[in-house]
């Protein structure tokens, strides 16, 4: 059964297939049975080019285990960037523990 669970981002940055790589318009990222790998129900992300033929895309499929990993990996990298950024920029930003 599919479960309906969709969220869709704009997205700024490039992925690659094949030998290409190609600037992304959004991210899609749902919760539905796999296609793909030898699991259940995953956590998809596309990495898409709307504006693009529908090969413009990179897919991920992740157990939810892994895509909780993938968020924890996500906020610290975000946090030690926004206090690079803040601190290349003097704006004496406090490190958050």
């Amino acid at each position: 059964m599919c479960t309906s669970i969709i969220e869709i981002a704009r997205a700024d940055g490039m992925a690659k297939r094949g030998d290409q790589w190609f600037p992304l318009s959004h991210t899609v990222v749902a919760y539905d049975h796999a296609r793909h790998a030898p699991l259940g129900d995953v956590i998809t992300l596309d990495f898409v080019n709307t504006g693009l033929d529908p090969g413009a895309r990179a897919g991920i499929e992740l157990t939810l285990e892994t895509a909780r990993d993938l968020r924890t990996a996500l906020d610290r990298a975000i946090a030690a960037a926004e206090f690079e950024e803040a601190e290349v920029r003097g704006k004496g930003a406090i490190r958050a523990a």
